[in-house]
């Protein structure tokens, strides 16, 4: 996370987070970070009287960009690797058993054992203890970890991904801490940071998985208007 003295913001896996964490840290006064993928609930006190801000991403396209990026490194993360039975699921496979974790106790037991006990600040930082709560939740991956890093929706503000460089100012105007000229030039113009390599969604999704998608995400995808597309 990110924490200055007007506002703090909370950084999604996989949504954009590192474009707008260098964006805060060059150009916004006082800026600095705090932890890695760090909850809502870790919010020091000093700061915990302040808006929150946040990206989103469409949950289709985060699966995808989740599954290239571990795929695509020499060493991925433990998720990926139980998820995937070490790389030899393609994404289909992978993907059903990320939207079946909320169900399947024994592939969740496997995944929470791999996990660390408590926080470590690098990687997708999501501790074993605190994904056993998606048990029983009927949630997808990408909704229950939104709900984990992001909270209750008092003084919360989310701007979507796709469209940060409008979105982002945008909420920072409706809470109240409008970007100085220097940071609405960078998200203006800078190029994006941090973005995995792969073809659209329809490279990847057949119509049955495209379905539990909208199922386990569905009240996210309501929420912020995505579609498929």
């Amino acid at each position: 996370m990110i924490l200055t003295p007007r506002f703090v913001f909370l950084h999604l896996h996989k949504s954009g987070g590192s474009f707008v964490n260098e964006a805060l840290l060059r150009h916004e006064p006082g800026a600095c970070q705090h932890g890695y993928h760090l909850p809502r609930s870790e919010v020091p006190a000093s700061h915990a009287h302040l808006p929150v801000l946040g990206l989103v991403r469409n949950p289709w396209s985060y699966y995808i960009s989740w599954y290239a990026f571990q795929a695509a490194r020499p060493r991925p993360n433990a998720l990926y690797r139980v998820l995937s039975d070490d790389g030899r699921a393609g994404f289909s496979a992978t993907i059903r058993n990320m939207l079946a974790l909320g169900e399947d106790d024994a592939l969740l037991g496997r995944v929470v054992a791999m996990l660390p006990g408590g926080y470590s600040n690098h990687g997708l930082n999501l501790p074993g203890p605190a994904l056993a709560r998606i048990r029983g939740t009927g949630l997808g991956f990408y909704s229950f970890l939104h709900g984990h890093l992001h909270g209750e929706s008092a003084r919360l503000h989310i701007a979507r991904m796709e469209a940060l460089r409008t979105e982002l100012p945008q909420i920072m105007a409706r809470a109240g801490v409008p970007a100085g000229a220097a940071l609405a030039a960078f998200l203006q113009h800078a190029a994006p940071r941090n973005a995995s390599a792969h073809g659209p969604p329809a490279d990847y999704y057949d119509a049955q998985l495209r379905a539990l998608v909208a199922g386990r995400d569905g009240p996210l995808i309501a929420q912020y208007g995505y579609a498929f597309d």
